[in-house]
């Protein structure tokens, strides 16, 4: 019998590996212009979830956003690990953590 719990995906490379496995190449194919507009469509879905949507329908916009925002990251030749470096020490302008600069 096949195992059928969900992989658990805990670091942002993991999860960019995972979109890039299942949809790299389609993704490719539709090129960054339209990966870019399915990515803000779901930004807008993601908009309603949060001010209409139930807690589940939150958490499923989420991962739609996340999902388009590997795909373009790859499509980029950009590593989201890598990219959130930017934050791991602090905050980028002041270095704080929780951020100190004026608001």
């Amino acid at each position: 019998m096949a195992d059928t719990t969900p992989r658990a995906i805990t670091d942002i490379a993991t999860f960019q590996d995972q979109m890039v496995a299942l949809y790299g190449d389609r993704d490719a194919e539709r090129g960054l212009a339209r990966t870019f507009a399915w990515f803000t469509e779901e930004v807008g879905e993601l908009s309603r979830a949060l001010f209409r949507g139930t807690h589940d329908e939150r958490v499923h916009e989420f991962a739609d956003v996340l999902a388009w925002l590997a795909s373009l990251a790859a499509q980029s030749g950009v590593d989201l690990a890598t990219a959130a470096q930017r934050y791991a020490d602090g905050c980028p302008r002041c270095g704080q953590t929780p951020c100190g600069c004026r608001r």
